[in-house]
């Protein structure tokens, strides 16, 4: 029997004499899956086959086919619908890109998906390849991607889909700074997120439909801006920043999280969660009641064998790579997101020391890491290639190339520009240290920078490396587009971390104070 997590209600004031007219509807939601096919153990990783029979893992899509077919038990109405983020995050995505996702989510019946920002990563053409794959709408409202003939006639803004003989309309949204955080390619032009969707609500509108729900992968916070700043939009399906919604620990808001008339959820990530929302309209279309909550998907609820044979067979050509053990690990190396985007972290230090040993001897000083490529933490024991793929799954190369002292500073302002928001931008460092006030102004966030045990010079040349997704901009990075001496196709971030484990074996997690935050 699946388990739950407590469930929040919220009832808005009925219409007298509306109940005649009723429509009630269940919204089945996940979001962030980075093709986590497989079970994932509590720190978002890999789980093995004794603690999967052990119940002591969650998720995997053989757990969504059963938790998603015992929903729809308990619903005469139910759509499925999808957060954005399907792509990236394990070797499956590395190996077979957007064709097992879409494989599986039209297994599991998916109604529709808005576009996330990693849908990006291997430019349009990997996401027209999976639209073309699957038997539901991709939406995407907030750009201009007539201009990429990719996308032009593929790819909608919304849809009107058919339940219980009610018209819903549903509408994509994807980050504004997608160009900064993946690689949509010149064509596509993202535009403002209230905008884009009130002129797609304004159309739905047009055509007589009145239950209107947004698929945004935009974060939290945006989507509590854009129901506040639109008119007509119901409910608000999230992703992008991996919110758990609800009563129980860590989460950041009650599930739903009501704006106005506006219901906001979202169902952390990974799989770990499927949400269900349950909304009650009257024949105006507005909701009377909203009620729900993210089921936990945890070992207490059953595989379906068939998906387990299949995703079994998919994963046979990547065994051999992710389970070779390369190294061990003390304690656990923590990669968490709400670590590695506000403060030192010790899988940062481990990355970042990594990417400066390796080319150390070439003149470079500094290393810079952002926070957002850091996907997962690592447990304490053998540490396989699959875990450290796990934790970089972006296939990034090291890059590096010199700046001067001024560059620098500006990138750790940019860094840090967004800590408030968890953004991935926040920097991870090695050979440099500094210190950051995230209550002072944009932009003057930054202090007390150190280079090799002085004060850094603002005027001096400095030799860097990171990563080639910042290093040409990438997570607002521009300063660095324009570096000296840039060489972008140096070995992949995975084996130069895997290395450098398996040279420190066994390796000892740690925080040396690099970065201070008041």
């Amino acid at each position: 029997m699946i388990s739950r997590i407590l469930t929040t209600t919220c009832a808005l004031a009925l219409t007298a004499g509306a109940a005649a007219a009723d429509y009630s509807l269940t919204i089945l939601h996940t979001n962030d899956f980075h093709a986590r096919f497989e079970p994932v153990s509590k720190y978002d990783s890999g789980c093995s086959a004794e603690d999967n029979t052990d119940g002591k893992c969650f998720g995997g899509t053989a757990r969504l086919v059963t938790a998603i077919a015992d929903a729809r038990t308990r619903s005469n109405n139910a759509i499925l619908v999808d957060g954005g983020d399907q792509f990236q995050g394990t070797l499956f995505y590395t190996y077979y890109k957007g064709a097992m996702a879409a494989e599986f989510m039209n297994k599991l019946g998916y109604d529709a998906m808005t576009v996330g920002n990693h849908e990006f990563d291997d430019g349009p053409e990997v996401l027209r390849g999976f639209m073309d794959r699957v038997d539901f709408p991709v939406l995407m409202s907030n750009a201009d991607f007539s201009g990429e003939p990719l996308l032009a006639e593929a790819l909608a803004k919304s849809t009107v889909i058919e339940r219980g003989g009610e018209m819903l309309g549903l509408i994509g949204l994807t980050p504004q700074d997608t160009d900064e955080l993946s690689s949509p390619g010149d064509n596509v032009i993202f535009t403002d997120p209230s905008d884009a969707v009130q002129s797609e609500v304004d159309k739905l509108t047009e055509m007589g439909v009145n239950k209107i729900i947004v698929l945004s992968h935009s974060g939290y916070a945006v989507d509590q801006r854009v129901a506040a700043n639109t008119t007509g939009v119901d409910v608000i399906v999230g992703g992008h920043d991996n919110s758990l919604l609800g009563d129980m620990e860590g989460a950041k808001g009650p599930y739903p999280t009501m704006v106005g008339a506006t219901a906001i959820v979202q169902a952390y990530a990974y799989g770990k969660f499927l949400g269900e929302l349950n909304v009650t309209f009257n024949d105006q279309g507005e909701i009377t009641e909203a009620s729900g909550q993210p089921i936990s998907l945890d070992g207490t609820v059953a595989e379906d064998t068939g998906t387990v044979d299949r995703i079994a067979e998919l994963a046979l050509p990547l065994d051999e790579i992710r389970n070779k053990v390369v190294a061990e690990t003390a304690t656990e190396i923590v990669g968490d997101r709400e670590e590695c985007r506000a403060v030192e972290c010790s899988m940062g230090n481990l990355i970042a020391d990594a990417m400066l040993a390796r080319v150390r001897g070439q003149g470079i000083q500094i290393a810079i890491q952002n926070g957002g490529g850091i996907r997962a933490s690592i447990d304490a024991g053998p540490v396989t290639m699959g875990e450290v793929l796990t934790v970089l799954p972006f296939q990034n190369t090291l890059s590096t190339f010199q700046v001067t002292g001024e560059t620098i500073v500006a990138a750790l302002e940019n860094g840090v520009s967004q800590i408030e928001e968890g953004a991935g931008r926040f920097p991870q460092v090695a050979g440099i240290t500094f210190t950051v006030d995230p209550a002072a102004e944009v932009g003057a966030r930054v202090s007390d920078v150190m280079v090799e045990g002085g004060s850094i010079d603002l005027a001096a040349t400095y030799g860097v490396v990171s990563n080639n997704f910042v290093r040409n901009g990438g997570d607002g990075y521009v300063m660095f587009r324009d570096a000296s001496n840039a060489y972008d196709f140096g070995p992949d971030l995975a084996d130069v971390t895997a290395e450098f484990i398996a040279t420190n074996t066994p390796y000892a997690p740690y925080k040396d104070g690099r970065i201070t935050v008041k």
